[in-house]
């Protein structure tokens, strides 16, 4: 059976891209629209309320079916997952974008001043269209001047994914996140695989699939160890990095006091996927 997280198709209605792959009664051309706010979730259900399982960043690409009420049913273009996402967050498709966000996290301000109101914060791995510059501030298309320093052209990539992943150190434990200010484990995978190049699907389970194998005693830095339902990422010295609802924050600790927790116990795993 397809897997619906990543499956563009519900209740009859699929995209016309599937048409001979997935039974529906009706296939549909989808209209691509961008995200045009710093962060929209991705939900289960048209509802605000519904679970959060993923989020889009400014900048990136989701492929809308159909309107229901004041959300979108789509699929996410960077990772391919499926869900409803609120009509107001998305805009038209925006151009090509030129450049990415590359610090962690930084603001766009109204006019080329960095003492004019702020928008955002856009996080890490947004994805911008640079349409004029003044001195070191650049006009991106839908917003407003981000410094040129936060950005990197696209294609340009960074080769450390364990160094992207500690930057988020302190970041709360937010489910289905993937910002800057809130993500969860394989949230923070993801971003710094992105961050690198790498593509990355969105959940655990599929991320076990990526890289291969290696055993325990090879585990090292970038490396990727899993459990049941969590992801985390070695930094080092029998370390790693996490995003985890038992600190509720993205933390660094030995692997082996993550073992010893009752909650996590012995690794289903380890990947290396560079």
């Amino acid at each position: 059976m397809s897997d619906a997280r990543v499956t563009l198709s519900r209740d009859g209605i699929a995209a016309r891209w599937l048409e001979g792959v997935e039974p529906a009664e009706v296939y549909l051309d989808p209209t691509p629209m961008s995200c045009a706010v710093p962060a929209a979730g991705i939900h289960r259900a048209p509802d605000a309320a519904s679970e959060q399982m993923d989020q889009l960043l400014f900048g990136e690409r989701f492929e809308v079916l159909e309107e229901d009420g004041g959300f979108v049913l789509g699929q996410a273009r960077r990772d391919g997952y499926v869900g409803y996402v609120s009509k107001a967050a998305l805009g038209l498709l925006a151009p090509e974008p030129t450049h990415r966000v590359a610090a962690i996290r930084t603001y766009a301000f109204e006019g080329p001043s960095i003492k004019a109101r702020a928008l955002g914060p856009f996080s890490l791995n947004s994805l911008v269209t640079v349409e004029a510059q003044e001195g070191r501030l650049a006009k991106i298309a839908g917003s407003g001047w981000i410094t040129f320093d936060h950005l990197v052209p696209v294609g340009v990539f960074e080769d450390d994914p364990a160094a992207v992943a500690l930057r988020f150190v302190g970041a709360p434990y937010l489910w289905g996140g993937r910002e800057s200010i809130g993500l969860d484990c394989s949230g923070l995978v993801q971003q710094a695989l992105f961050a690198c190049g790498l593509a990355c699907p969105r959940d655990t389970d599929q991320q076990q699939e990526l890289g291969r194998e290696i055993t325990a005693e090879e585990f090292g830095r970038g490396d990727l160890v899993f459990w049941k339902g969590h992801v985390a990422m070695g930094v080092g010295e029998g370390r790693i990095v996490h995003a985890n609802a038992t600190h509720m924050l993205t933390v660094v600790e030995p692997l082996t006091e993550t073992i010893a927790r009752p909650a996590y116990g012995a690794p289903t795993g380890y990947r290396r996927v560079m």
